[in-house]
Order: C-alpha cells, then sequence, then structure tokens
C-alpha cells in the first residue's frame, strides 16, 4: 500500500485522495488501495513498521546500485528546509523566518540525488540541534550499500553541522566530514588582518576550472582548534561579491569570506573548497522534494505526517532510480515537474491483441523515443533480476 502512494506522489499527488488518479485507472496499475485503506496504512505507521520500511527501502537501494546506480562516490548532504502550515497541525510552530509549520531535516546522496533520510521537526526546531543531526545522519547511513568504515562516506553541511557533538559522531561511525564553519568577529579578525597567506585560485564546482572571482587559502595552523576531532583542517575561501549583493562587515577590501572545517586529508584546498560548495545542489534535491509531496503535510497529527514523509522519500527513491537507470541526456538531470510534464503524463492508448497489450504513443510527443527507452531499459532490468 505504501507503494502505490509512493507512486502517486511521484507521480505528482498532494493528498491521500489523490492515490484514486490511479485506483481509477485499473488497466494501467491494476489493483490499487482505496483512499481509506491508504489512511489506515499511514496511521499504522508506527516507530516499528517505519523501521521495516526503512529495512526495505534498504535493500531496494541495493538492487539499484546493483543494477548499475552505484555512483562509487559518497557525499551525504544534511540540510533542513522549512514547510508551511496552513492551519493548525499538531507540531507546527513559528519559525525562524517568521512563517507558521515545520522544519523537516532532510539527508541526500549528492550523486543520485536519492533522499535516503528525513526526520519531520517542529518550526521552532533549533537549526544546529547536535541530536536531530545524528539521528538523520544514522538513519541516512543504515539506507547506503556500503560500510563507511570500508569506503570513504563524506557527510556535508552548512554550519548548522559544525558542533562538536556531532562531528565526534561521524568519527564514531567512520564518515568524514565537511561543514560550514561560524565567521564570528575574532575569527574574522585573525582572517582578514593575517598576513603571509598563500591565496591560490578556487575552482568551480565541478572541478574543471578555475575561478577569475575566488580564492582559497588553509588557515588551520592559524586558528584555535581546541576541542574538534583530530585532523580538522580550516579553508577559508575569500570571493568578489556579485554586483547588488548586500554587503557586511566582513566584507573588506573588496572581498566576502567563507569558512568550512573538514578532516579530509587531501593536499589540494582548491579540491576541497569546490567540494563543500557543491553543497548547493542539495538545494536543487530539496525542491524537488517539496515538488513531491513534501509541502503538503495532509494530517492534523504528528506522527501521520511523519508517515507522509516516509511515502515522500519512497517517491524520491522511484524518481532518483527512474533518472539514473532508465533516461539518458538531459532528462537524466530533469526535475520532478520536468519529468512529469514530459514522460509520466504522456497521453497513450493501451491496445490488447494477440494476448498481448500494448501501449501506442503519440508519433508527434517530442519525448516519445525518450519514453520507449525508458520502457525498454525497465524491461531489461526486470528480466536480469533473480
Amino acid at each position: 500500500m505504501l507503494t502505490h502512494l509512493a507512486v502517486a506522489i511521484a507521480d505528482g499527488a498532494t493528498r491521500v485522495t489523490d492515490i484514486d488518479v490511479l485506483g481509477r485507472q485499473p488497466a494501467v496499475f491494476g489493483a490499487v488501495a482505496s483512499v481509506a485503506t491508504t489512511w489506515r496504512t499511514l496511521e499504522a505507521l508506527d516507530a516499528s513498521a517505519q523501521d521495516a520500511v526503512g529495512r526495505a527501502r534498504a535493500a531496494a537501494r541495493r538492487r539499484a546500485w546493483a543494477a548499475g546506480l552505484d555512483p562509487g562516490f559518497y557525499v551525504v548532504d544534511i540540510d533542513g528546509t522549512l514547510v508551511t502550515a496552513h492551519s493548525e497541525k499538531e507540531g507546527a510552530a513559528p519559525t525562524y523566518k517568521r512563517g507558521f509549520g515545520f522544519y523537516p531535516l532532510l539527508a541526500f546522496l549528492d550523486a543520485t540525488g536519492e533522499p535516503l533520510a528525513g526526520l519531520l521537526r517542529p518550526g521552532n526546531a533549533g537549526s544546529g540541534t547536535a541530536a536531530d543531526h545524528v539521528t538523520v545522519l544514522d538513519a541516512a547511513l543504515a539506507q547506503l550499500p556500503v560500510d563507511p568504515h570500508a569506503q570513504e562516506v563524506i557527510v556535508r553541511a552548512d554550519s548548522a553541522g559544525c558542533s562538536h557533538a556531532f562531528l565526534d559522531h561521524c568519527g564514531t561511525q567512520g564518515v568524514r566530514f565537511i561543514v560550514g564553519h561560524p565567521f564570528p568577529e575574532d575569527l574574522a579578525a585573525q582572517v582578514i588582518g593575517a598576513r603571509g597567506i598563500r591565496w591560490i585560485p578556487a575552482l568551480t564546482a565541478d572541478g574543471t576550472a578555475e575561478r577569475d572571482v575566488g580564492e582559497v587559502a588553509e588557515f588551520t595552523a592559524r586558528v584555535d582548534r581546541t576541542g574538534w576531532p583530530p585532523g580538522s583542517r580550516v579553508i577559508v575561501r575569500r570571493e568578489i561579491p556579485h554586483p547588488g549583493a548586500q554587503l557586511r562587515f566582513t566584507d573588506v577590501h573588496g572581498y566576502r569570506y567563507q569558512v568550512c572545517l573538514t578532516n579530509l586529508e587531501t593536499p589540494d584546498i582548491a579540491f576541497l573548497e569546490a567540494l563543500y560548495r557543491g553543497r548547493g545542489r542539495c538545494e536543487q534535491a530539496i525542491r524537488d522534494l517539496k515538488a513531491t509531496g513534501l509541502t503538503h503535510l495532509p494530517s492534523a497529527g504528528f506522527a501521520f505526517n511523519q508517515a507522509w514523509l516516509t511515502a515522500v522519500l519512497l517517491a524520491g527513491d522511484l524518481l532518483a532510480w527512474t533518472r539514473g537507470l532508465l533516461l539518458t541526456g538531459a532528462l537524466r538531470r530533469a526535475t520532478a515537474p520536468r519529468l512529469r510534464y514530459t514522460l509520466l503524463h504522456t497521453a497513450g492508448r493501451l491496445v490488447r491483441s494477440a494476448r498481448r497489450t500494448t501501449v501506442r504513443l503519440p508519433w508527434t510527443w517530442p519525448w516519445a523515443e525518450a519514453l520507449c527507452g525508458a520502457f525498454t531499459r525497465c524491461a531489461r532490468l526486470a528480466a536480469a533480476i533473480p
């Protein structure tokens, strides 16, 4: 039943009743759970059931990676996002942006866009709550088919993840980290007033070229790292703000500064800084998840909405696996709304002949060839599964 709901959410459903879109098309989807049954399923999704769903997701992910999705480079992004509530829901509270709603904490795998874990939190939850980051990291690692103690796994976060408890836990789990570091006045004075620093050109986010507006340098030896995990390093970037940017008191000599903390050992600090800046891709993953049911928490009950978030994560997995295993070219990087517009909502005709069912697509549809190719690859993968 959760699978039925996940398919509906991946297709654009924003409420439980939208599962009727699948249920009213039995020729395409077969027998689908009713609205009442789906509602009862979400109500029954307690902590024990959530654990079982997590194990099932991890098993499905292992099969997807074995089919060719394994990226070979594992960076887990953890970030929070605000979800507005338009009515009095359990757990809804004022947010730091003067809104009202929830503040879920999410984890994504950067290379594939898979949503690994999510924790629904009240709107007034703290941005840097270490216990929540630990919970989400552990749930995300449980989803990965790799052992962090055997293969390098990197967790990436903004300054909300820069806490002693969270980074110490990363070490316990065998995970490397690269997180944003606050830039208070004392650190700003050290960085801005430093002399004899060797600045080198920063790289673009994909690491293929040098940027002409930014430079990076290592300040590890000049900053007090007492209490941070062994091997922690401090990397600073300075860049010229874009035209029209609102300047801050630390933007001196025409530069804006940003600091990150990492225990990665590579000597290439330009690569490390570009790796941290790649955290921006997490924003796209969050936008995709918000376009896949996250912004429409359907119930007044907090536990029910957490169960809905679990179904949203399942739907995000389905879309990520569709992109990574079945599509090529630009569609492999398409957003969730574009996938729906170009592929999932394509009109077709079911034709039955000689005990076979065929889907006929309009030859004028611009993405008909891509859709046929996706069906072909899906059939091959299904045939290869033991």
